[in-house]
């Protein structure tokens, strides 16, 4: 069985586009990430998912069961995280806690405060008194505290400190363990690479490309940085070059061979050669739209 499965799902707002065509499937008991820019159809497809909104067309699934019929019956075997949180004004975290937990119809109490603890909650804070972050607490216990079989994180992390951050994915994992099934959305790339198996990007409204994290983070671009002094203008494949004073900083997916010609030809006194970080990575995803794949089955 599979925990979530998508196929050609389609969300117009009247004219305005959701998401086109997407097909997706995250397996029962893995962390799968979700990743892409503002706009980009992350949101429309959680809500989707949560039976927040309808689809225009095409089908989605939780645990085979279609998200527009079975919608009480997938929500009580699901934890949501959105990336905005809202509650009653005047109410203590206890009461926003137990509140959730009445509608699910379960005693969560004993598990919420184990979390409250680990998470440095106060349970007699009231809520539109809390800082960003102690709102974000509230929100990630009412999404774990009935133990649920699928976590569905839209951008979970926000306003938290480091620490409590730590605190938050060894929870997950935890709850991974047992066999939870996790999708996590966030624009902090380093989560998904450390947290996830595989992960989805999609842009304007489409999956680019779907696999092993690893997979999708494999690339020729390398980030070059020079002390000296060389003419870079007619070598292309550049990318974000910054000059400073004799320095050179760009990023460089071509024939190696030619830069490296290129740099013979000038005056070079120092030469760095790195990998790029995880943001560069994901570039070409985002502005060029990748490609659709499956790096798994390439």
């Amino acid at each position: 069985m599979n925990a979530i499965q998508i196929s050609d799902l389609t969300k117009y707002y009247g004219k305005t586009r959701g998401v086109t065509n997407l097909d997706l499937t995250v397996k029962k008991g893995e962390c799968f990430g979700f990743i892409g820019p503002n706009g980009a159809g992350k949101s429309t497809t959680i809500r989707i998912l949560t039976g927040l909104i309808r689809p225009t067309s095409g089908q989605a699934q939780v645990f085979d069961m279609d998200v527009t019929r079975a919608k009480e019956q997938i929500l009580s075997r699901t934890g949501y995280l959105p990336s905005e949180t809202a509650f009653y004004p005047g109410m203590t975290a206890k009461e926003i806690l137990r509140f959730s937990a009445s509608l699910r119809k379960k005693d969560c109490s004993e598990r919420a405060r184990q979390l409250c603890q680990r998470l440095d909650l106060h349970m007699d804070l009231r809520a539109d008194r809390a800082s960003l972050g102690n709102r974000k607490k509230i929100a990630i216990v009412c999404a774990l505290q009935h133990d649920p079989d699928l976590l569905i994180l839209d951008e979970p992390t926000s306003g938290l400190d480091p620490l409590i951050q730590r605190e938050f994915f060894t929870i997950l994992k935890e709850r991974n363990a047992q066999g939870a099934t996790i999708f996590l959305s966030s624009h902090v790339l380093s989560e998904i690479w450390h947290h996830c198996a595989r992960a989805a990007v999609i842009r304007e409204g489409r999956i680019v490309a779907c696999g092993p994290v690893e997979a999708l983070a494999q690339t020729r671009t390398k980030q070059i940085t020079i002390h000296g002094d060389v003419d870079l203008d007619g070598l292309p494949d550049i990318r974000s070059l910054k000059k400073t004073n004799g320095l050179f900083s760009f990023f460089y997916d071509g024939d190696l061979n030619r830069l490296l010609s290129t740099l013979a030809a000038g005056n070079i006194t120092d030469l760095s050669v790195s990998e790029p970080d995880l943001e560069e990575i994901f570039f070409h995803y985002y502005k060029d739209g990748g490609k659709k794949n499956d790096p798994s089955e390439t």
